[in-house]
């Protein structure tokens, strides 16, 4: 689309580990440790560029995450665990991962970056009778080439395998019992001190059913919350909109979900804050919903097209929105993959999917 869109001809790096949580956060940390030192050092940037309207130092930022921290070790000590296990791996600060994993919570959702976009089709409406979901990745453009794949054997917990950057935990993919999530920013009034959403979405991965995922996503004390696209290998699909207090559940019952950032149950629009400054999300979802359903029998391939959609360019679904001028609004899609869910595996594109080629990962379980 641009001659600026950064190009990466190769796959993203992938990660193996295995064994206990802290075992598999210092094995992560080892084998990412240039990609964790610059997310930190790309959040320091983030919150330095964005002091006039946050008025958040470093230090401020450290201090509010750790409030954070205790419900996440009352609640998941095995992920706060596996982020000091990152923390050790890749040679930094415990405080310094606590910041980027608590992002959203300590800046109060200010940065109204996310545009991600996220699709799932069930057996019915693909051509082979797979499931298949399909998920944008949109962030500061910064943080993409701090992008890699971890491809985890838990002691004590399902395979799975995930895409992430930079120090965040894991929590955008599938596992071997056939639980898989997508997950997109929402923008709730109710947000509180709690368990932050990366730590409580990274919960879902270890989870066998859907009954348990959702719980799982509506975790007490939870911060606050995302949209989580979930789906099972039995093809059932959901929608669960969470945020500290209050959650909204869209089952897809025709055979599909699409979500941008934006609530879209009645339940949840009530808690909505600042929906004018969502506009550009809606146009993604009527884009995506629109593609989704002119499409009779879904594939790897349909999918992908509507990852490289440019309807509403630069805000489209395919995020280029890279060069503004206001550190609060600049961001880009710094992946798009495709999760088949029957068939254990994420095909991946580094960066734009307009410019860059989709790479195949298989998990092994």
């Amino acid at each position: 689309m641009s001659a600026k869109t950064p190009q990466h001809p190769n796959p993203p790096p992938l990660v193996r580990v295995s064994g206990t949580h802290r075992e598999m956060g210092r094995q992560i940390g080892e084998a990412t440790r240039k990609q964790v030192h610059h997310g930190i050092e790309n959040s320091r940037q983030l919150l330095e560029s964005a002091y006039q309207q946050l008025e958040l130092t470093w230090d401020g930022a450290q201090i509010q995450a750790r409030k954070y921290i205790p419900f996440a070790q009352e609640r998941y000590p095995q992920y706060v665990e596996e982020l000091a296990g990152i923390a050790e791996g890749a040679n930094v600060a415990f405080d310094d991962l606590a910041v980027v994993n608590a992002m959203e919570a300590v800046t109060v959702d200010a940065l109204h970056l996310t545009r991600c976009t996220s699709i799932a089709v069930n057996d019915e409406r693909t051509s082979d009778g797979h499931i298949l979901m399909a998920h944008n990745e949109d962030w500061v453009p910064e943080d993409e080439d701090d992008v890699f794949i971890v491809h985890a054997s838990p002691k004590e917990e399902p395979p799975f395998m995930a895409m992430t950057y930079g120090g965040l935990l894991p929590n955008i993919g599938f596992n071997a019992y056939g639980i898989a999530q997508m997950c997109d920013t929402v923008y709730p009034n109710d947000s509180r001190i709690g368990t932050p959403r990366v730590v409580v979405s990274r919960a879902v991965l270890a989870c066998k059913v859907p009954d348990e995922a959702i719980r799982t996503m509506l975790s007490a004390q939870r911060a606050a919350g995302y949209n989580h696209v979930l789906a099972h290998e039995s093809g059932e699909l959901y929608s669960v909109e969470v945020s500290a207090r209050k959650f909204g559940i869209l089952y897809g019952e025709d055979g599909y979900v699409v979500h941008t950032n934006h609530f879209i149950s009645q339940a949840m629009l009530s808690v909505e804050d600042g929906p004018e400054e969502l506009i550009a999300s809606r146009i993604r979802y009527f884009r995506a919903l629109r593609l989704v359903k002119r499409e009779e029998r879904h594939t790897i391939k349909t999918l992908q097209a509507i990852q490289r959609d440019h309807v509403n360019h630069s805000n489209s679904i395919c995020n280029h929105a890279m060069h503004g001028d206001d550190p609060l609004d600049r961001e880009k899609t710094i992946n798009a993959m495709v999760i088949d869910l029957t068939a254990r595996q994420m095909h991946i594109a580094w960066g734009n999917p307009c410019e860059n080629p989709y790479h195949t990962y298989h998990l092994d379980a």
